[in-house]
């Protein structure tokens, strides 16, 4: 298994040590040492919340850059359907078709094209009778990443197909090698506008034995305002956009469940909210629910760390956007490339989203141990969840004194009443 490549990334020296993303990484992947904080990549699911709330901004998105593509590739870009939401006043969606043609680049194919096409598999996929429920989206490489680390026992459950951006990125390809037969496939170049960090991982973390789809990702947030000095909204552009409502509404929280014309669905955006209704799954309590769209941030990918608008403004503006498409431009062949074609037998395992086992292995009875001793550890803490130890719960806290990487004394609740009783023992004495 390869190692993993996260797309979050620390600046240390910005970082001043404050608790702000300690208390709220979903996976309790931080920790403050040495006045810094710290960040496990074996449990970071580069979600991008801790991007979100750092005050200093000493958390940033690692992605390729538009000045660092080979111009001399024939370059398509792969936009998700959120960046069409950036925009004020955008009327047609032609004109960001257009624009991403004026900045540089050779061709456009839509995301929204290949969201439409999982919809529709979608749909025949849930008309089997052997298929464990509820179906749980795996469009969102956050909410993937998760259920791999936390929640095993529901990868069953994940929807085994491919995301829209390499469903697009692989069309895209063939449809250039189609149009421009004196291309070779090592002349092209996809490139996607991701919304967010966890899609830059997703993609840069494909095992040398997987096929390539998208070959760069660059932030929506940087293409954003190149596009604002191209789009010249006073011509009509050429009518090139290809997606109906469907797509477009992928954007959006609750876009993809909806658009399978199924009243058993659930929608739920923003980490917390995840976790907590996996936790449900897990444990059996969504009654009737057949499918689950689960969105790491807030809003859907309209609230990603790499994008602009504020994401409720953006799902506004798409709503504006769509109300003169088509329902969908996009399907299935009926023949010829089947369904299964997008579905490679090691989908879920394809990526190396697991665990890494530590290199040295204990026994059963070491296991027991230690959980015991953090169980006695934690029964003498304070119980309070302050941070101030530098872990974000004191649960964590006690993990890492039993892991060696802490030690008790680093609680300062603990010190300041062991100094206090001190105290008062030196001044009875006295």
């Amino acid at each position: 298994m390869e190692e993993y490549k996260h797309s979050v990334f620390l600046e240390r020296e910005k970082c001043k040590g404050c608790t702000a993303c300690l208390k709220r990484c979903p996976t309790e992947a931080i920790r403050i040492r040495d006045g810094h904080a710290v960040i496990n990549p074996l449990d970071c699911i580069d979600c991008g919340e801790c991007i979100r709330v750092c005050e200093q901004k000493a958390k940033r998105a690692v992605y390729d850059k538009l000045d660092d593509l080979d111009q001399s590739k024939y370059l398509i870009a792969l936009p998700a359907p959120s960046l069409f939401g950036q925009f004020t006043k955008l009327t047609d969606a032609d004109y960001v078709v257009q624009g991403l043609l004026d900045i540089g680049f050779n061709d456009v194919f839509e995301v929204a094209k290949g969201a439409e096409i999982v919809t529709e598999y979608t749909r025949r996929y849930m008309n089997r009778k052997d298929i464990p429920l509820p179906v749980i989206s795996s469009a969102c490489p956050a909410v993937v990443r998760l259920i791999k680390l936390r929640f095993p026992t529901l990868i069953k459950h994940l929807l085994p197909i491919i995301a829209p951006m390499e469903i697009a990125g692989k069309y895209a390809r063939r449809e250039a090698m189609r149009k421009h037969p004196e291309l070779k496939s090592d002349d092209i170049r996809t490139v996607f506008i991701s919304p967010c960090p966890a899609k830059v991982s997703w993609v840069k973390s494909t095992m040398e034995d997987q096929e390539v789809y998208v070959d760069h990702v660059v932030s929506a947030s940087e293409v954003y305002f190149r596009l604002i000095g191209a789009m010249k909204r006073g011509n009509q552009p050429k009518a090139s956009s290809e997606t109906g409502m469907i797509g477009l509404s992928w954007a959006s929280s609750g876009g993809e469940a909806s658009a399978l014309f199924n009243e058993g669905y659930l929608a739920a955006d923003g980490i917390e909210n995840v976790i907590q209704v996996l936790d449900k799954i897990e444990t059996g309590q969504l009654g009737d629910v057949t499918f689950i769209e689960l969105n790491a941030c807030p809003g859907g990918c309209v609230g990603g760390a790499m994008t602009v608008e504020n994401p409720y403004i953006a799902r506004v503006r798409l709503q504006s956007l769509r109300r003169y498409l088509p329902v969908s431009m996009n399907r299935l062949p009926h023949s010829g490339e089947e369904p299964d074609t997008f579905v490679p037998d090691e989908l879920i395992d394809a990526r190396p989203f697991a665990y890494t086992p530590p290199a040295v292995t204990i026994s059963r009875m070491e296991s027991i141990r230690r959980m015991m001793e953090i169980e006695n550890i934690y029964e003498t803490l304070p119980q309070i969840d302050c941070g101030s130890c530098g872990a974000p719960t004191c649960r964590c806290f006690a993990e890492d004194v039993v892991r060696g990487e802490a030690h008790i004394d680093d609680c300062v609740v603990m010190m300041r009443e062991h100094l206090k009783s001190l105290l008062e023992k030196q001044n009875g004495e006295n």
